[in-house]
């Protein structure tokens, strides 16, 4: 492909990028504030609860979209996003301003306006500008939740159902139908052309026949690697220790090698699971560089 057709790609790379490290920027600020969404992040059970979380949301959001209520399902995913603005825009402003009314004031003024440009311009670039904020946030919050080893079994547990959900029930396929046609941001959009506009496009990504105009990826596909990337950081990097940050390395490089070879699938035009390469790539990717460093401690049976 020519250096036009390759852009579109190359924009991919550069979001992953920037949303890793982009979490790992704020992770300090998270950790210091006290987000972690679980108690005790060694727990096992802390994946049976996001478990049940993620399919009770599915399950909600498929309901909403077979029976037509979409004002609905618009209303329940701004609020989980605004949600998740208040944790970010919170982290952010509390390294600068230390007036705790000042800050509040601040961070339901910022997570208010981002959501009202979400929903009032969905246009290509406000989306993808505040979903790689999004997810850097939402990969930060569970990655200082989570160990390293529970974190590792969730991606493959999250790998196989995307796998599922995609090729066999074919329900997330119908779900991210229901996201694009309700113009809802929960993923990011890459253009093929300069021209593209999410707002106008009424694309069917079950139709493998259809030239589509941009490239989608659900913003699940940017935070559950990251996650990863955000937990090795925490629980593994420590500045007296140089080679403690190869995991961390590692994992992002895996991540994005996981990413080359999903668009090798994605450009043969069919929707693709994007976990099993993503996760699979920054597991790999994270244990070479524990070979590397020489670091196995978070494994709980060594």
């Amino acid at each position: 492909m020519n250096l036009k057709e390759n852009l579109p790609l190359l924009g991919m790379f550069i979001m992953m990028v920037v949303v890793q490290l982009g979490a790992i920027l704020i992770t300090p600020s998270m950790n210091d504030a006290g987000y972690a969404t679980f108690e005790d992040p060694a727990a096992f059970e802390n994946i049976l609860y996001f478990f049940i979380i993620l399919l009770t949301f599915t399950g909600i959001m498929l309901l909403l979209i077979k029976f037509g209520f979409k004002r609905i399902l618009g209303y329940i995913i701004g609020f989980s996003i605004f949600l998740v603005f208040v944790y970010i825009f919170a982290a952010i402003i509390s390294i600068f301003i230390e007036s705790e009314l000042l800050s509040a004031i601040l961070v339901i003024a910022l997570s208010a306006g981002a959501i009202a440009l979400l929903y009032k311009y969905p246009e290509w670039y406000v989306i993808d500008i505040l979903g790689v904020l999004i997810c850097a946030g939402a990969a930060s919050i569970f990655g200082i939740s989570l160990e390293i080893f529970p974190v590792i079994i969730l991606l493959i547990l999250l790998a196989a159902y995307d796998a599922i959900s995609v090729y066999k029930t074919k329900h997330m396929i119908s779900l991210a139908e229901g996201v694009i046609k309700s113009k809802s941001p929960i993923l990011v959009v890459i253009p093929k052309s300069r021209d593209y506009s999410y707002i106008k496009d009424d694309m069917n990504i079950g139709d493998k026949k259809e030239e589509r105009g941009a490239f989608i990826m659900g913003m699940g596909d940017l935070i559950m690697p990251t996650i990863l990337v955000v937990s090795s950081y925490v629980f593994i990097s420590t500045p007296e220790s140089p080679l403690s940050i190869l995991p961390t390395a590692g994992a992002m490089v895996g991540s994005l090698a996981g990413l080359t070879v999903l668009l090798w699938f994605v450009l043969k035009g069919r929707p693709q699971a994007g976990l099993p390469t993503l996760n699979g790539g920054a597991i790999l990717g994270f244990l070479i560089g524990c070979l590397a460093a020489g670091t196995w401690g978070w494994i709980p049976f060594l």
